[in-house]
């Protein structure tokens, strides 16, 4: 397929919107799956607190604590977020902007989603294993989740991508999602 300059380009030929409108729906069932994963994590750290093994933390889970949901919160907040930018900015014609927007925002509330579930594993392999293997544990469970999460997805678009249709959000502003 080429596009009016006669340059050859993968995929369907999509007007602007058209391609706003369909990167937003992928975005959204992105969210749907990693919102339902934060809320229970998130529920999970708010009761923690008033389990009664947790009653006599050390002085350092005290710490790893109010961080870990604080993280929680951050992340809960970033994942939320692309769902205000849509509804502030419904009807305006700000579909590519809100898109962007709100890939940028998944971004960092994935990056918060990694260091709300490190923190969380370090609070609980802390209570149930000595501090230094509960710590290469989650340094461990950390290059796991950055390989899955930023790693192979990358690697995978350089991989198997010669020129991108549009700029990318890892690359700068006005980028898209895939």
């Amino acid at each position: 397929m080429s596009d009016n300059g006669g340059n050859l380009r993968r995929g369907r030929r999509e007007t602007e919107e058209e391609r706003a409108d369909l990167r937003w729906s992928d975005l959204l069932q992105e969210l749907r799956v990693v919102q339902t994963g934060v809320q229970i994590l998130f529920g999970f750290l708010l009761t923690v607190v008033f389990q009664p093994r947790f009653t006599t933390p050390s002085e350092t889970d005290q710490d790893i604590y109010p961080a870990t949901v604080l993280l929680g919160a951050a992340t809960t907040g970033a994942l939320i977020g692309p769902v205000s930018f849509h509804r502030l900015l419904t009807g305006r014609r700000l579909k590519p902007q809100t898109v962007d927007w709100a890939s940028r925002l998944t971004l960092v509330g994935m990056f918060l989603l990694l260091c709300t579930m490190a923190s969380a594993l370090l609070l609980i392999l802390r209570l149930v294993l000595a501090d230094s293997l509960a710590l290469w544990l989650v340094l461990g469970m950390a290059a796991w989740f950055l390989l899955c999460w930023l790693v192979l997805p990358v690697w995978t678009r350089a991989r198997h991508t010669s020129e991108p249709d549009e700029p990318s959000v890892l690359r700068g502003p006005g980028g898209g999602d895939s």
